[in-house]
C-alpha cells in the first residue's frame, strides 16, 4: 500500500538550528542528510552546503563564536542525553572535546561577547543538581579529527565552577559587559525563578521572588545591561506576555500582552535592541519584528512581518549587525528549511535546500484545525474507572485532523470509511502544532487518516487549561481522548471500528491508559517509550529529572497510592486490542523497564503483543536505520491488525 515506502519518507530532510558566523557571511545549521543531525555550513542562499561533522550520533545544537571562525556543538552518545561540548575550527576542520566528562550532562550557556570564554550548566558534582561553570575557549579535554576518541577524552578540561546549584539550573546568556550571567532555576514547567550571577564576587541575586507557580521564560539581557526582557504570567495572567524587568527596582512592566494566546518567546540582539518575538495562535506562529527604544525599554517600532511558508517558525539567530536574522520554518506540507530575513524590509529568502527524497511536495496532505467538545471543568470529573459525568459546560479540545486524499484512501477505505491513527503528544505540557511529519505523511499515503489532539494539560492554551490534568485530575485528559474518539466515530470519513492509539513518552502513557480505560474503542495501540507504571518510572528516571516530574505527576512520598491506581500496568487486564511496544535501551527519561513490564504482563493476559527494543537509542529514535526498522514494523503491525 502507498506510493512510497517508509525509507523514502524518512529520507525527507530537515534543516534547522541556524547560527550566523562572526563575519555574518557564513551560516551553520543542522541537517539530517546522513540519517542523524550533523553540522553543515554555507556562505550564501541556496549555495552548495559543506558538511562539517561526520558522527554516527546526533548533534543537538551548534553556536558560532562571536569573534573567531569556530563554533561549539553538543552531542550525546546512544541517546543517553549526557551531552558533551565540542569546538569545531571552521578553517581546519579540527574538533576538540571541551568537556570530556562522559558521565555528566552539559547544557550550553553561551559565548562571552569577546569569544574568550563560554558558560555551561552541568551535573558533574551531583547527578541530581546542576552547577554553573565558565571555561576558557582554549582549555580542552581532548583533540581529535572525527573519530571516537573525540568523545573519549581521558580527563576533563579546566572549567571553573562559579556557582554550586541546588536544582535544575540553566543559563540565558552573558550580560553585555560579560561580568554577569543570567541564571534560571526550574521547579516545574510552570514555575521558574531568575537570578543574576556576578562572576567577580560570586554573588547570586534573586530577581523574581514569588509565591505559587509563576513562569519566567525566554529571558534576554537589554542592551544597556540594566534590565531583562522575558515572557511571564506574573500577576496571575492566564497567558504568557512579553515584559521588561528592571534590575534596579525589580519591577516588571508589560510590553506586549494577549489575553487569549501566549507570547512564546523573544530573540533579542543585545547590542542594537532589535528583536523577534513569536505568538502561538492555536498552534500557528505569528512573528513580530522590531527594535526597542533606547530611552524607553517598553516602547518599540515594528518592521514588516516576513512572509514565510508553513505555519510554524522559530530558532532565530541575528547576524553580527542585526541587519538580518535566520530562522527555520515548517508546516504540514513544508519540510523544515532555514530562511534569512532582512529586518527592515521583511524580505525572506530560503538559504537551505533540504530535499523531499524525490516525493513531490504537492502530494503532502494538509491538516484541518478542529475542536471537539469534552466534559466541562465546572462539573464532576470522571472517575479513574468511569465515564465523564454530565457537567454544566463543555470544554473545547483542539486538534488537527488530516484526511488522506481520494487516491490514498482507496487503498484502505471501505464503505465504512478509512482507519485513523490518534497520535497523542508527550509532555504532558507540550502541544501538537501543524509542522511537518514524515511519519504522518507516510501513513496518510497508506490511506490512514491522522488525528492529533491537544487534550487538557497541553501547553499553548493558557495556564488554566494546562493545569486541568495535574496530579489527581490526570485521568481527565484520558477522558478527553475518549471524547475525541467518539467524535471521530461519527465522522463520515472514518471507519469507527479501525481507530488506533499511538503516542510517545507521556503520550505512550496516554495510549496505555486509553486502552485500559476505554478498551472497546481501539483496534490497536502503539506505545513508544511510554510510561506504564508511574511508581517505577519516578523511581528509575534520571536523578536530575525526578523533582520536576513529581511536580507534574505527584510525588512518591505523598501520592504513591494514587499513582499506582492510575498506572496502566495495574489495569492491564482491561486491554483488549493488540499492542506494539517500542523503546530505546539507553532511555534516561523513561527507563526501558517500562516497556518490558507492560509487554510481559499484557502478553500474559492473552493480548497480541509485539516488543521492539533498540540498544543504541534513548528517549526516541534518532538513527535513520532504527527509524526505518521501527516504522516498517509499525506499518506491518497495523496491516495485520487494522
Amino acid at each position: 500500500m502507498g506510493t512510497y515506502d517508509i525509507e523514502r519518507y524518512l529520507n525527507v530532510r530537515s534543516a534547522y538550528g541556524a547560527s550566523f558566523g562572526p563575519e555574518g557571511e557564513r551560516l551553520s545549521f543542522l541537517m539530517d542528510t546522513t540519517g542523524v543531525s550533523q553540522v553543515w555550513t554555507l556562505e550564501g542562499a541556496r549555495e552548495w552546503p559543506e558538511q562539517r561533522t561526520f558522527y554516527d550520533e546526533r548533534v543537538t545544537f551548534a553556536s558560532w563564536s562571536p569573534e573567531r571562525p569556530e563554533l561549539v556543538f553538543g552531542m550525546d552518545e546512544g541517546g543517553n542525553e549526557r551531552a558533551q561540548l565540542y569546538r569545531l575550527e571552521a578553517d581546519t576542520g579540527l574538533i576538540t572535546n571541551l568537556t570530556a566528562t562522559p558521565d555528566a550532562k552539559h547544557r550550553w550557556g553561551g559565548w562571552s561577547h569577546d569569544g574568550d570564554r563560554f558558560a555551561f550548566a552541568s551535573n558533574r558534582r551531583d547527578e541530581a543538581v546542576f552547577d554553573i561553570y565558565v571555561q576558557d575557549r582554549d582549555e580542552t579535554g581532548n583533540v581529535d579529527g572525527q573519530g571516537p576518541s573525540a568523545r573519549e577524552a581521558s580527563s576533563p578540561a579546566d572549567a571553573r565552577l562559579v556557582h554550586e546549584g541546588d536544582g535544575w539550573l540553566s543559563l540565558s546568556g552573558w550580560s553585555p559587559d560579560d561580568s554577569r550571567l543570567l541564571v534560571s532555576q526550574a521547579y516545574s514547567n510552570f514555575d521558574q525563578d531568575l537570578y543574576v550571577l556576578d562572576l567577580e564576587t560570586g554573588e547570586l541575586e534573586h530577581l523574581t521572588p514569588h509565591e505559587g507557580d509563576v513562569r519566567y521564560q525566554s529571558a534576554s539581557w537589554a542592551p544597556d545591561g540594566e534590565g531583562l526582557y522575558l515572557v511571564t504570567d506574573e500577576g496571575h495572567a492566564d497567558t504568557l506576555y512579553l515584559a521588561y524587568l528592571d534590575l534596579a527596582s525589580g519591577e516588571i512592566e508589560t510590553v506586549v500582552a494577549d489575553e487569549e494566546w501566549n507570547v512564546d518567546g523573544i530573540a533579542l540582539d543585545d547590542e542594537t535592541g532589535r528583536f523577534v518575538y513569536s505568538k502561538n495562535v492555536e498552534g500557528y506562529t505569528e512573528l513580530t519584528v522590531g527594535e526597542f527604544d533606547a530611552d524607553d525599554p517598553t516602547a518599540f517600532e515594528t518592521f514588516p512581518e516576513p512572509d514565510l511558508p508553513g505555519g510554524v517558525a522559530g530558532g532565530v539567530s541575528f547576524d553580527p549587525d542585526a541587519e538580518r536574522f535566520a530562522l527555520s520554518t515548517a508546516g504540514d506540507t513544508v519540510n523544515a528549511n532555514v530562511f534569512v530575513v532582512e529586518v527592515e524590509t521583511g524580505e525572506a529568502e530560503r538559504w537551505t535546500s533540504a530535499p523531499t527524497a524525490g516525493i513531490p511536495r504537492e502530494t503532502f496532505d494538509e491538516s484541518e484545525l478542529v475542536h471537539v467538545e469534552s466534559f466541562g471543568v465546572d462539573g464532576q470529573s470522571p472517575s479513574a474507572r468511569g465515564t465523564p459525568t454530565e457537567s454544566h459546560a463543555g470544554l473545547d479540545v483542539p486538534g488537527f485532523l488530516t484526511l488522506p486524499n481520494e487516491d490514498e484512501a482507496s487503498s484502505t477505505g471501505s464503505e465504512d470509511g478509512v482507519p485513523v491513527i490518534v497520535d497523542i503528544h508527550g509532555g504532558p505540557e507540550s502541544q501538537r502544532r501543524p509542522s511537518f511529519s514524515s511519519v504522518k505523511q507516510y501513513f496518510l499515503d497508506r490511506g490512514y487518516a491522522y488525528f492529533e489532539p491537544n487534550v487538557r494539560g497541553s501547553s499553548g492554551y493558557g495556564a488554566d487549561y494546562a493545569a486541568l490534568d495535574d496530579v489527581e485530575r490526570r485521568m481527565d485528559s484520558v477522558a478527553d481522548i475518549e471524547a475525541c474518539v467518539e467524535w471521530l466515530r461519527d465522522h463520515e470519513a472514518v471507519d469507527p471500528d479501525r481507530i488506533v492509539a499511538k503516542g510517545g513518552s507521556y503520550g505512550g502513557f496516554m495510549v496505555l491508559a486509553a486502552m485500559t480505560e476505554y478498551p472497546d474503542l481501539w483496534a490497536a495501540g502503539i506505545d513508544v517509550v511510554g510510561i506504564a507504571n508511574f511508581v517505577t518510572f519516578l523511581e528509575n528516571t534520571g536523578d536530575w529529572r525526578r523533582e520536576l516530574r513529581e511536580a507534574e505527576y505527584g510525588s512518591l512520598a505523598e501520592d504513591r497510592e494514587f499513582l499506582e491506581e492510575i498506572s496502566p500496568i495495574n489495569n492491564v487486564e482491561r486491554i483488549a486490542a493488540p499492542l506494539f511496544v517500542l523503546h530505546g535501551e539507553n532511555d534516561p527519561r523513561v527507563p526501558v523497564g517500562e516497556a518490558e513490564q507492560i509487554a510481559e504482563k499484557a502478553k500474559a493476559q492473552g493480548v497480541p503483543v509485539r516488543k521492539l527494543l533498540f540498544e543504541d537509542e534513548g528517549h526516541g529514535f534518532s538513527k535513520l536505520e532504527n527509524r526505518i526498522e521501527a516504522y516498517s514494523a509499525i506499518a506491518d503491525f497495523l496491516d495485520e491488525h487494522v
